[in-house]
């Protein structure tokens, strides 16, 4: 169970943190990505963050323990959407000397 929840929680994380990426990639509009501001980059980790997202939840066997992973996957929402809230992105790429989006 252990790794159920650690997985989906992990899942929850990655998939929420790829929908601000997608949707400025694909709007064609910048976004703060330690890959690279542009919204293909961004486009591109958003996507790819769904992918992992996706892997991580098939790995993490949630049919044996739906209840747990859906708690754990929910906390995993609510803490990247805290994240973002506190303009984290933006921070990051402070913190790491990357210029900010236009």
């Amino acid at each position: 169970m252990t790794q159920t929840i650690v997985l989906t929680f992990l899942a929850g994380l990655m998939g929420a943190n790829g929908i601000p990426h997608f949707i400025r990639g694909i709007t064609a509009r910048e976004y703060p990505n330690l890959t690279g501001n542009s919204a293909t980059a961004n486009a591109i980790g958003g996507w790819a963050a769904f992918v992992i997202a996706g892997l991580l939840t098939a790995a993490a066997h949630v049919g044996e323990h739906s209840r747990a992973a859906l708690i754990a996957a929910a906390a995993g929402v609510l803490v990247m959407a805290v994240f973002h809230a506190q303009r984290g992105a933006y921070r990051l790429n402070a913190r790491f000397g990357k210029p900010m989006p236009r």
